[in-house]
């Protein structure tokens, strides 16, 4: 396997969830099905058990930088103590209070310069600017920041460099390079917005802008699995499939689309987010298959064959159905079983009885097996565009009432 193609970074998980909550299992190219249970419950996003394989002892291995350890466990320090650092700026001095996170102080610390973005030096952020929050989601080489920019609240990603793993590094720094060349290149409005990045000796650091409403596999989580309203689920489900239209337009990948990646704004829309598996398509040969989640991923991803930008469509189907349903995908089953029924047995989510029959196709097409059978996310557009108009002039009340709560998920 080409470990060159894997994703290192470890946030494959809910973009914007709390430390230490519960997840579902994503996978990279350092581990295999194989070797990888979940407990499959509705709980998301960061969890020492079932998050991104890799970083199951996160809280032990993110620091792999001596620089960085010594930070808090040097000589009279206290570990685990809240520690204020003085950041001094060519314009300002500025206090932030980082409770002894290292990987932010190492960033804001004014004895390391900032290193250029090759080819993006006018994205490249003055952390004199920056105001480091705390942080909110971990992964198995850096973190996740709520902070503001000049003013505006921003999301602060920080990964740390590894220091004894050569090819990690050069992985790493390969899948920065191109975060921020897709973040930089990206222009839609539902598409997660590029602030900024920088380079630093011992991190990384990639800004944008913050989803006030979180993800929408946490979103559907704190609901309690109770179905949104049509209307709102169809709407949301149209912004999905515009911004992949358009991600698909310049012959981007996601790789990875799921609710856990998708962000809620303050109007409600929906923002795509988390490029750090990303592919340009003409590079699809050769990557690493595993990349994903196995609810969300294609059969074609999971069997390691080649693939294209239809895996985004099957994911999108998955995505579409929570949207409708409220419901986690495959919930009664571990990520594991769920991968191995939907390659083996053909299982997909059930679609609810009561579920408008022009949304039920766009579904089961999107869903299919055959990779060639599935539309194209312009055809998705089109397809929900005609929906949208149908349910609103033929359902009273835009809301399903289902009872698919107290029936199997699956057909098996």
């Amino acid at each position: 396997m080409d470990a060159m193609n894997g994703n290192f970074y470890g946030f494959t998980d809910d973009y914007y969830e709390r430390l230490a909550a519960g997840s579902d299992m994503s996978v990279d190219s350092t581990a295999s099905l194989q070797n990888n249970t979940t407990n499959g419950g509705g709980s998301v996003s960061m969890s020492v058990i079932d998050s991104s394989v890799g970083s199951n002892n996160s809280r032990t291995t993110i620091l792999m930088h001596p620089d960085l350890r010594t930070r808090t466990g040097g000589k009279g320090t206290n570990h685990g103590a809240s520690v204020s650092h003085s950041v001094a700026h060519p314009s300002s001095t500025v206090t932030h209070s980082l409770g002894g996170d290292v990987l932010a102080a190492a960033l804001m610390d004014h004895r390391y310069g900032t290193e250029g973005l090759e080819g993006y030096e006018d994205w490249t952020i003055d952390l004199g600017r920056l105001n480091m929050g705390p942080a909110f989601a971990q992964g198995a080489f850096g973190r996740l920041y709520k902070g503001t920019y000049n003013g505006e609240d921003v999301a602060v990603k920080i990964l740390e460099r590894p220091e004894n793993n050569i090819e990690r590094g050069l992985v790493m720094e390969q899948q920065f390079a191109q975060e921020v060349m897709m973040l930089a290149t990206l222009r839609h409005q539902n598409v997660v917005r590029f602030i900024g990045a920088c380079r630093k000796p011992l991190v990384w650091c990639i800004v944008t802008e913050y989803a006030r409403g979180g993800s929408v596999r946490s979103f559907l989580s704190r609901r309690k699995s109770r179905a949104v309203p049509l209307k709102l689920a169809v709407k949301q489900a149209l912004d999905v499939a515009q911004g992949m239209e358009y991600l698909h337009s310049l012959g981007f990948i996601h790789r990875d689309l799921k609710s856990d990646n998708l962000l809620i704004a303050t109007d409600k829309s929906i923002k795509i987010a988390d490029f750090g598996v990303a592919r340009i398509e003409v590079q699809t040969e050769g990557m690493t298959p595993e990349t994903g989640t196995y609810r969300w991923m294609a059969p074609e991803m999971i069997q390691h064959r080649v693939y294209n930008h239809k895996v985004d469509v099957y994911s999108f189907g998955i995505v579409m159905w929570e949207l409708i349903t409220g419901s986690l995908p495959f919930q009664n089953m571990t990520a594991v079983q769920a991968a191995f029924a939907v390659v083996n047995k053909g299982v997909r989510p059930v679609i609810p009885q009561d579920c408008p029959p022009a949304l039920a196709q766009i579904m089961t097409r999107c869903w299919d097996a055959n990779p060639d059978v599935r539309p194209g996310f312009s055809q998705v557009v089109k397809m929900l565009e005609d929906a949208q108009t149908e349910i609103m002039t033929t359902v009273r009340r835009a809301r399903f009432r289902c009872g698919c709560m107290a029936r199997p998920l699956t057909n098996d």
